[in-house]
């Protein structure tokens, strides 16, 4: 029988599930969600995807939002960006590092 032999086969084994531009994406579209979700906005981004490109480059797709949605992200990356401190606690405009007296 044809299926029975021992032979190697030619199929394409490879996955772009399995490249690194797609847990890249894959890794953006959690860390986003995350934020979403303790924003209160998850619901909002119904179509929040990764993705890639036909060159194999990662895209995440966060799809059409209404404009309520749009005012309240743009609310929060001002509140972001005024925030005087950084992630690691340090001031914004001195590139996040944090000085002891």
């Amino acid at each position: 029988m044809h299926g029975d032999s021992a032979e190697p086969r030619d199929d394409a084994h490879w996955s772009p599930l399995d490249s690194r531009e797609w847990r890249a994406a894959r890794d953006a579209v959690s860390a986003l969600r995350d934020v979403l979700i303790a924003a209160g906005l998850e619901r909002e981004f119904p179509y929040l995807r990764a993705d890639l490109n036909v060159f194999g480059h990662g895209l995440i797709e966060v799809g059409r939002i209404s404009p309520e949605t749009a005012e309240r992200v743009a609310e929060l990356l001002r509140l972001a960006l005024d925030c005087p401190h950084g992630p690691h606690g340090g001031h914004a405009d001195d590139g996040g590092s944090k000085t002891d007296n």
